[in-house]
């Protein structure tokens, strides 16, 4: 299971929860999801990574080498919330650039803002997508969530 601390529609993370299950072994998670304007991510952009640029999505994992491994509380202590779920980390994404993107590839403002929330998601659980035989792993488990989801590249 994985909680979310969002502005994101609660029916919406309802949703992405019970799809993104099976992606991970151990105990619940939770995660953060914050959308932002064009300014405030080229900002944020700039302080953490050291870009001045507009990007579509930032993710802030609070934990490293974690993917393909069980998340155990008692082994990220210091990540465990009050309600006893290991905290994965925060995603950011700017509303602007997803309707620009929705637009861009020819499918919903939806499907773009939740695809982002995956993305994010899973760079949070140590996917990437710098080589690719990686970026072949992180598609897959983006397209099989976005399907769980049914949101298509068409809608």
């Amino acid at each position: 299971m994985i909680v979310f601390d969002s502005d994101l529609p609660a029916a919406g993370l309802e949703r992405l929860a019970a799809a993104m299950e099976g992606l991970w072994e151990g105990d619940a998670l939770a995660a953060e999801i914050l959308l932002v304007s064009e300014a405030e991510i080229r900002s944020l952009n700039a302080r953490t990574r050291g870009v001045d640029a507009v990007t579509d999505v930032l993710s802030f994992p609070s934990m490293d080498g974690i993917k393909g491994m069980p998340v155990l509380a008692a082994e990220h202590g210091e990540e465990v919330d009050e309600n006893g779920n290991v905290f994965l980390g925060s995603v950011v994404i700017c509303e602007g650039r997803a309707h620009e993107q929705a637009e861009e590839y020819g499918h919903s403002y939806e499907r773009e803002l939740w695809y982002l929330a995956v993305h994010g998601l899973l760079h949070c659980l140590g996917y990437d997508h710098i080589t690719e035989a990686d970026k072949r792993e992180m598609r897959a488990k983006e397209e099989s969530v976005m399907q769980k989801l049914d949101l298509r590249r068409d809608g």
